[in-house]
């Protein structure tokens, strides 16, 4: 088949980081793409003003939850992501770091490149593309880490974070309107950010460098077609060519469709799957198994990361200060080689995810740690009656609480399934396995611990890790790994499938190590750098006329020699 009897070139499954690069740079590329995303298309106008609005926040369709963060627990492991187009840009807190050069040469993609002299360069383009930049807008939060960083012996580590935010002019109101201060123009006009901490509720002003801010606005100027609240149901190859040298059928569901979901049939000569990496997996096993692509890699699910992280934090109940003010995550230090802390808040009024924290509970993981905590509850209590009560309500917890992500480099994870779970036999889902996840983190509950002695407040630890052993993560990495072949790995150096021809993995999945900081900037870079190798449109179209002229000719010599 020729270019020009698919319905489009590329289809792009999810439009997070390296589906809207990919979306993007195709796009530039002269190819004709399709973007298909589950989620809503989100504006200052529809999203919700806090995160009670549960309905417009979290992510559960069947429930009538529209919203766009999704929280899936699982035996080893709570993961947060997002669905909306934009992906995870939409509820992240834009904090884009380098990691350290160290995490080349671990996993399955050490040795593939050498990663430490190519990476530069894409990193310094998905810099540029994402608006990074430092935090201009500390808060009194970041004014607490650092007083904590002191107190710990660690203030040298302080720093405060780059972020994808656009912070405008420091002699104009934070709010005012630029025309577009990152593409020459080609971009959209933007506000600059008023410092209120609701990064993660999604940004209302307008400040915030969300990817329907950039890659994908311009891919879609470039001609580039976003279709939101519609899911991918199948992916099969064409023509009974097995490896998909001839493209793939495309099968699509409206989302929020609760009967009789009327199916959409797209042809593409190539398939990107870029739906983060619990979407990207949930949707390859479902094919692997169902039979449309059976050659996919055994090695899917396997080595799943989560940046060995924990949630931990210090409340001080009834403070004057209003400690949801600046950006999402506004600085970060490091209390060891291994281990990173960035201070997180939420906007004033956005307490829901309170209940996912507790006073500070220290002890070996497991059923005597839940002694350990209601015996912490209760000291606390004792000791501090109305801090201690304090502590545990949702009333004022974003303005009141300086909440930790945790992240460390040490190698660890598990491995995801596709199997029937032992309460719903009735189908099959994404189950996790293997040696557990770390819940505690002995070096972080002690800075934790002696921070909030220091500064006068309130240890907290996640409520899951004490009940459950499970930890928490936004940071769900891994499980298509880069490898040097089917038997090590799902995808190539080049992000391509194994087993299979014109289809790629270019998202969260494809990383091979832990990180030990937010992964959104180096997915973007290694996005850039999976694009790189596509060549432009116009080089296939040469390379299939002279094919086909090729053929021509041949048959018309067969035809003279007769």
């Amino acid at each position: 088949m020729s270019s020009g009897e698919y319905d489009f070139d590329y289809v792009v499954v999810g439009s997070g980081f390296g589906g809207s690069v990919s979306a993007y740079r195709l796009s530039q590329k002269g190819y004709r793409v399709l973007v298909v995303e589950q989620g809503r298309r989100w504006t200052p106008d529809n999203l919700p003003s806090t995160n009670w609005k549960a309905w417009d926040y979290l992510w559960r369709p069947f429930l009538g939850l529209k919203g766009f963060l999704s929280l899936r627990l699982f035996r080893h492991v709570m993961i947060l992501h997002g669905n909306a187009v934009g992906g995870g840009s939409i509820t992240y807190a834009q904090t884009l770091l380098v990691p350290r050069d160290s995490v080349w040469r671990d996993g399955n993609w050490a040795g593939l490149d050498d990663w430490e002299t190519v990476m530069p360069q894409h990193y310094e383009t998905a810099q540029r593309m994402l608006g990074v930049t430092e935090n201009r807008r500390p808060g009194p939060a970041d004014a607490k880490l650092r007083e904590m960083a002191e107190s710990a012996g660690v203030e040298d580590s302080f720093y405060y974070t780059r972020v994808g935010v656009f912070f405008g002019d420091d002699k104009d109101e934070p709010g005012t309107e630029y025309p577009d201060p990152y593409f020459d123009g080609e971009g959209p006009a933007r506000n600059s950010c008023v410092g209120c901490g609701g990064c993660m509720v999604g940004c209302r002003y307008n400040a915030k460098n969300t990817l329907d801010k950039n890659y994908l606005f311009l891919a879609e100027k470039q001609g580039a077609e976003v279709r939101p609240e519609t899911r991918v149901v199948d992916v099969r190859p064409l023509n009974g060519r097995g490896d998909g040298a001839e493209g793939y059928e495309v099968v699509t569901v409206p989302t929020f469709a609760r009967f009789a979901k009327r199916q959409t049939r797209i042809t593409a000569r190539n398939v990107v799957f870029a739906a983060s990496s619990l979407g990207t997996q949930e949707l390859l096993f479902r094919l692997k198994q169902g039979g449309s692509l059976p050659n996919i890699s055994d090695d899917l699910g396997n080595r799943v990361r989560t940046n060995s992280e924990s949630i931990l934090g210090v409340r001080y109940p009834g403070t004057e200060e209003d400690l949801s003010t600046g950006v999402a995550i506004g600085s970060g230090i490091y209390i060891d080689d291994h281990t990173h802390i960035e201070a997180v808040r939420y906007p004033k009024g956005s307490n829901l995810l309170s209940s996912l924290l507790t006073v500070l509970t220290n002890g070996r993981p497991g059923p005597s740690r839940v002694l350990v905590w209601l015996l912490a509850l209760v000291r606390l209590i004792v000791s501090r009656p109305l801090a201690g009560i304090r502590s545990v309500m949702p009333y004022r917890f974003s303005t009141e609480t300086v909440i930790f992500l945790v992240m460390q480099t040490l190698d660890g994870h598990i491995n995801m399934r596709w199997k029937r779970p032992w309460y719903w036999p009735f189908s099959k889902t994404l189950t996790t396995h293997g040696d557990r996840i770390p819940t505690y983190i002995p070096e972080a509950n002690a800075f934790t611990e002696k921070a909030a002695k220091a500064t006068g407040g309130v240890g907290m630890s996640s409520l899951s890790e004490i009940l459950f052993n499970v930890p928490m993560t936004a940071h769900c990495m891994g499980g298509c790994a880069m490898a040097q072949s089917p038997e090590q790995g799902v995808i190539d150096a080049q992000n391509r499938v194994f087993n299979y021809q014109n289809l790629y993995v270019v998202d969260g999945s494809m990383l091979s190590a832990n990180l030990g900081v937010n992964p959104s900037l180096t997915i973007t870079a290694l996005a850039e750098r999976a694009m790189s190798f596509i060549p432009p449109k116009s080089e296939l179209d040469e390379g299939e006329q002279k094919q086909t002229a090729g053929k021509v000719k041949s048959s018309d010599s067969s035809d003279i020699g007769v």
